[in-house]
């Protein structure tokens, strides 16, 4: 399984985390964002009257609201990217990495836009009335290439067929198996309550909300959304207050690294400005999925009589997901200090790395050397051995680096006794498995136990920690309720509305044993799967970007006619 997970983030330097990939990305909401004049910018404010269902119709077909589309879509982006995504995203590439989060929510609110309005306008109804939509509908509707014989290759067939199954692969992958994982060992952590209990738990919530079907899905989501998202706001702003100090410099500490990278600074080595990049972008789809096409399944059960409506309600999408909610757990990152210290915690196998001498993150060339080993510029010395321990302590002149920092007081322990003896360990990869040891230290933290650190730092004291706890229970189960509509709605398409009761039995069965099991290689897939989504619905909305546009003309067209005099954008 090991070899597996190896192999899958292998795949995924070439696929989402390569350059290209990001470029793809931004570079389409970029193109749209100037092709259709700035949209996020001149329709943000008819997209809220829009929510408010001021223009909605008795005859408007569909199965949920304006508002519960937007929060479907909204629970299944809100989730563990917003706690854990942001932290990761500036404990690898530092404060300039929220910078592009942001830049990439900017245009993103752009591509949310267009991917809803086309795939809103090709949705199906399905024989019992109930609606069903994606990006995989307008593939097989508008992506067949006529040749001038007039025979019709179906690429758009092919090409949904693709999507659909990606995002099947996805719905675990994302939205289930490494979200209960997430809950189940944060609420062991904070509360004691054992992973088995707490799936058992929330599978039985789980699988009495989702067999209601979207009805019942918008209506928890259109409930519990703002909830978690007032009481997190409210969290956090207690942890930037009582650093308040810290506010501008931290503002200024994202803006002011953009282009030069974030220098070193406590026991951060630094980033390049390549480095910083990347991750922010992919940390910033990862968080608000524009791009992606998962949103548009959602927005697609929206009662509305034509699709830009709809397409304008997901422009406030990523705003909500990312502009706000990522800068205010950045916030907390950064104006509390937590980002750059060291912390005592447990190693994870993945996280260390044996380099064969001594480094001293104090000494400028060490420092540099480090620096460009973790901003993948230099290949270091790893070793390639066996590590001597006596009475828990390392008696080899190495270094070992976890969480890309480099550890301190490192003690090796076995069945909670100082361990002596060997550890195996291989190009760098400490065998802690194979020796049967447990490593713990100083390092830097990054994902979700960072923002708790961060969290910690306030009047609140240790009780912070229970902010991110429950924060990251409604986050990530409300994730878990959107995406079993995501995976449903391929099968829907793929299969038939037949097979969806199947699938859903599959993904409560795979959320339980989840909680429970170590699902590292579930996420090393989940980050090609999103490419696997995104890659044909970028390319899909490239095609049709001149159908996008007069679609979106048309638009402002009728509603004159239909609402004369009443304010309008355009």
């Amino acid at each position: 399984m090991q070899q597996v997970k190896e192999f899958l983030e292998f795949l995924n330097q070439y696929l989402g985390g390569s350059q290209w990939f990001v470029f793809l990305l931004l570079g389409t909401g970029l193109f749209f964002t100037f092709y259709l004049k700035f949209p996020q910018f001149r329709y943000f404010r008819f997209a809220v009257r829009i929510v408010k269902g001021k223009y909605d119709k008795d005859t408007d077909v569909g199965d949920a609201s304006h508002f519960q589309a937007l929060s479907t879509a909204l629970s299944g982006t809100v989730g563990t990217g917003n706690i854990a995504g942001v932290a990761l995203a500036i404990h690898i590439g530092g404060p300039a990495a929220l910078f592009w989060m942001l830049v990439t929510a900017l245009f993103g609110m752009t591509t949310k836009f267009v991917e809803v309005t086309i795939s809103h306008k090709y949705r199906d109804v399905l024989p019992d009335g109930s609606i069903s939509g994606g990006p995989m509908y307008y593939m097989k509707k508008r992506m067949n290439i006529r040749l001038k014989n007039g025979k019709v290759i179906k690429t758009g067939l092919w090409l949904g067929i693709f999507f659909a199954l990606a995002t099947i692969l996805s719905s675990f992958g994302t939205g289930s198996l490494p979200q209960i994982n997430s809950i189940s060992n944060a609420l062991f952590a904070s509360f004691h309550i054992k992973q088995i209990v707490s799936g058992a738990v929330l599978t039985v919530l789980l699988a009495l909300v989702i067999i209601g079907g979207i009805k019942r899905i918008a209506k928890v989501t259109s409930t519990l959304v703002p909830v978690m998202a007032l009481f997190y706001f409210v969290g956090a702003l207690f942890v930037i207050v009582t650093n308040y100090e810290n506010i501008i410099p931290s503002f200024i500490s994202i803006f002011s690294n953009v282009v030069t990278g974030t220098a070193a600074v406590g026991g951060f080595m630094g980033a390049g400005f390549a480095y910083a990049f990347n991750k922010g972008v992919n940390r910033g789809l990862f968080s608000n999925e524009a791009g992606q096409g998962s949103a548009p399944i959602a927005h697609s059960a929206a009662r509305a009589h034509e699709p830009v409506s709809e397409g304008l309600v997901a422009i406030l999408e990523p705003f909500i997901d990312t502009i706000v909610i990522c800068t205010l757990t950045g916030l907390v990152l950064l104006a509390s200090g937590a980002w750059h210290e060291k912390y005592p915690n447990q190693f994870q196998k993945a996280d260390m790395v044996m380099l064969a001498r001594v480094y001293n993150d104090k000494n400028p060339k060490d420092e540099q050397e480090l620096f460009k080993m973790f901003n993948h510029q230099k290949t270091p010395p790893l070793f390639t051995g066996e590590v001597h321990v006596k009475k828990g302590r390392m008696t080899d002149s190495l270094t070992l680096i976890n969480s890309q920092s480099i550890a301190e007081n490192v003690e090796f322990t076995k069945e909670g006794k100082p361990f002596t003896g060997t550890i195996p360990v291989e190009n760098g990869v400490v065998e802690i498995d194979k020796a049967g040891v447990t490593v713990t230290g100083k390092s830097l933290l990054h994902s979700a136990p960072l923002t708790t650190e961060a969290f910690k730092k306030s009047f609140l004291g240790d009780y912070g920690q229970y902010i991110v706890s429950i924060g990251l229970l409604l986050f990530a189960f409300s994730t878990a309720i959107s995406w079993s509509y995501y995976g449903g709605r391929a099968m829907t398409f793929l299969f038939g509305p037949k097979s969806v009761i199947y699938y859903r039995f599959l993904y409560i069965i795979g959320f339980f044993f989840a909680s429970f099991t170590d699902t590292s290689i579930v996420w090393a897939l989940s980050y090609i799967t999103i490419v696997l989504m995104a890659l044909p619905n970028l390319t899909g909305l490239l095609v049709l970007h001149r159908e996008i546009k007069s679609t979106i003309k048309q638009y402002w067209i009728d509603f004159r006619k239909e609402h004369p005099g009443e304010w309008t954008p355009e």
